[in-house]
């Protein structure tokens, strides 16, 4: 059950997840589930394979925390505005929605979500697939 008391269903368990299956990871935002991520020896482990593997990583809103745990956030980085006095000010960007540095996508929250959702078809579909969602959507990224 989500924090809103939504029901989330998933396809498996993390314990059955493997890195190398995966083109991308990507973290949902919120305190109570950034903070349980952060803990989860199992999604701390599955979040270093990704990097080890070369794979896409992303996070939005407070999530970039639990990428900072697991030793997999980039250098450069933004997230939801108070959450970088959690992580370390160096490579914080305020004034960004979305920050791609290398392999690892963050964005700062739910306002930023359809831009960060794009951003994500950008890297795992191509541009031509990007601009045309985006056209569709009528979305301003």
């Amino acid at each position: 059950m989500g924090a809103h008391n939504i029901p989330i269903i998933t396809d498996c368990l993390i314990t059955e997840i493997n890195a190398n299956d995966l083109d991308m990871i990507v973290l949902p935002g919120g305190w109570g589930g950034t903070e349980a991520l952060a803990k989860n020896t199992t999604v701390q482990s599955l979040l270093k394979q990704m990097k080890q593997s070369d794979k896409h990583i992303g996070a939005i809103c407070a999530a970039p925390y639990a990428l900072n745990a697991a030793g997999v956030l980039s250098d450069n980085y933004t997230c939801y505005p108070s959450i970088e006095n959690k992580i370390r000010l160096e490579g914080y960007s305020s004034n960004q929605n979305i920050v791609v540095d290398g392999k690892v996508m963050t964005s700062q929250g739910v306002g930023t979500a359809i831009c960060f959702a794009l951003e994500i078809i950008k890297t795992l579909q191509g541009n031509d697939k990007y601009q045309q969602i985006k056209q569709e959507i009528l979305a301003e990224c």
